[in-house]
């Protein structure tokens, strides 16, 4: 809120307000180019003024198909500016989910870059499409009118933002590894205070190496805000992340477990300067407490987790001084509860239970969605008594330390109890041949789950199925024991980077599991 007018002021408008004090520092860097804050706040006004001419209103919904270019966050803002709920959407989804989405969230206007145009050509033919804008010239002869020309013609002055706090800010989609993505909402009124809370004097140079529609387009918002520059690359590849981060003395990166480890197992990993890093945050999916070990003693004390979902906003995070490899038992939790975030562990009757006992993750705080979009009987199943029911299962220690084991939907049920895929994979990656493991439960032919486990070994290493299989025994009982281990080159991953657990339940479904054999 302003506090001279009233008026409600967007994270938005604070980012732009950060973006005039310093109009010379360096704002974005992509590739060759190097925009000016100035640059980068001219061309969102110039933006949202050429939206604001193609019939785009507050209230509308925006939905982008783009990249990690300087212009996908400029259009981001703009839509914004104009009060506007942006969809961003993972690229690489099928063009039957992309038309979903774009169909179920009421889409006025789609912006692409020029990299998808063939996508956007698709499915024009798929669902009516009132607008499509393009971030830059494209080839060929597919829809869409050049959005940056037309922003090209207009001008840079300041433009008051549309938002109210009540309007829609992100629908964000779940990454459709589990059936129709659900779409949630939050709000403008949410949105005011962004970021993990970042502490420091030093400017922050932070390197977006995975998508911006997922974790990474919330740090480029908070390092803007907060006076910093955003280094873009199109997507991840470890060798051209380390270059960078000695190229750019890169302070802040944000990764997936599974790529952190592609970057720690990268040849030039040992031969780049990565001394700049200062925080170095991984999430969204389940780490190996061996692995984290190992990359805290490559890249020093910088590593620091961040729990959360699109449903919930952040709930927890493990500090870089809490990744201490000499207490591995830190290393397997999720870190304490955030400031301003209430945890409840509930058993399936909702009672509460006491610290050290499995059960469902339930969180209440301003950060929690509005709900699904136009799904309220889903809303009201997630969202109950002002607690948000997380899906997944896990404990909080007499430290206050919380831990997950598994998603609902994940834990597999077997003859004698359950079994938590999480902890059946830190105990197969606690093996020194062990690179990397995927647990899942495969139906048998009674239709009983069996336990299911996809490794990937370290290079040159020749561990089999029946030594991982003893060492689960002994260290977890027969209940955790695989029925069955494959072994791969790689574990295949959603445009997020998580492991793609879909794909691999699914090639476990054939004979035999034969197609996941290397």
């Amino acid at each position: 809120m302003d506090d001279t007018t009233g008026r409600f002021r967007s994270h938005v408008e604070e980012i732009l307000d950060a973006l005039e004090k310093e109009p010379d520092r360096e704002a974005l860097v992509h590739h060759d180019r190097r925009l000016t804050a100035a640059e980068l706040r001219g061309l969102v006004y110039a933006m949202a003024r050429a939206l604001r001419s193609q019939g785009v209103r507050r209230g509308q919904t925006v939905t982008l198909l783009a990249g990690n270019l300087p212009e996908t966050i400029a259009a981001r803002y703009a839509a914004g500016l104009l009060g506007c709920a942006v969809n961003h959407l993972y690229a690489g989804l099928s063009a039957e989910v992309h038309a979903d989405i774009i169909r179920d969230v009421e889409t006025r206007a789609l912006i692409v870059d020029p990299a998808h145009l063939d996508r956007a050509a698709d499915l024009a033919r798929r669902v009516p499409l009132e607008r499509v804008l393009v971030l830059g010239p494209g080839t060929g002869t597919g829809p869409g009118t050049d959005l940056s020309a037309l922003a090209a013609a207009e001008s840079t002055e300041v433009l008051q933002g549309a938002a109210r706090p009540q309007d829609i800010c992100t629908i964000r989609h779940t990454g459709g590894t589990t059936g129709h993505p659900k779409a949630i909402c939050t709000t403008f009124g949410q949105w005011v205070s962004i970021g993990p809370g970042w502490s420091g004097e030093e400017r922050i140079r932070a390197l977006v190496c995975t998508t911006l529609a997922h974790a990474a387009g919330f740090m480029a918002d908070t390092t803007l805000q907060r006076g910093g520059t955003v280094v873009l690359l199109d997507g991840f590849d470890a060798g051209a992340v380390l270059a960078a981060i000695e190229r750019e003395r890169v302070s802040h990166t944000f990764l997936l477990p599974p790529l952190l480890y592609q970057l720690m197992d990268h040849p030039d990993v040992d031969r780049t300067d990565t001394s700049s890093l200062r925080l170095l945050t991984y999430g969204g999916c389940a780490s190996s407490p061996a692995r984290l070990a190992a990359a805290v003693r490559r890249f020093g004390p910088v590593l620091n987790q961040f729990y959360g979902q699109n449903e919930a906003g952040g709930i927890s995070m493990l500090s870089p001084e809490d990744h201490d490899p000499r207490r591995p038992e830190l290393l397997r939790t999720a870190g304490k509860v955030m400031e301003g975030v209430e945890v409840a562990v509930r058993d399936p009757d909702g009672r509460q239970l006491p610290a050290g006992e499995h059960g469902e993750i339930c969180v209440r705080s301003p950060q929690v969605m509005k709900g699904y979009w136009k799904q309220p009987e889903l809303t009201a199943e997630v969202l109950r008594d002002g607690w948000l029911h997380t899906g997944d299962i896990g404990f909080v220690d007499e430290e206050g330390y919380l831990t997950i084991v598994d998603r609902l939907k994940d834990m597999i049920v077997v003859v004698g109890g359950h079994v938590y895929t999480v902890e059946l994979e830190d105990v197969l990656n606690s093996h020194p041949q062990v690179r990397q493991s995927a647990v899942l439960g495969v139906p048998d032919a009674n239709r009983m789950e069996r336990v299911h486990a996809v490794v990937v070994r370290t290079p040159g290493g020749d561990v089999g199925e029946e030594e991982l299989r003893a060492m689960v025994r002994e260290r977890k009982g027969a209940m955790y024991e695989p029925a069955s281990i494959v072994f791969v080159d790689e574990l295949p991953l959603t445009d997020a980077g998580k492991p793609d657990k879909k794909l691999l339940r699914g090639r476990a479904a054939g004979p035999a599991g034969s197609a996941l054999t290397s």
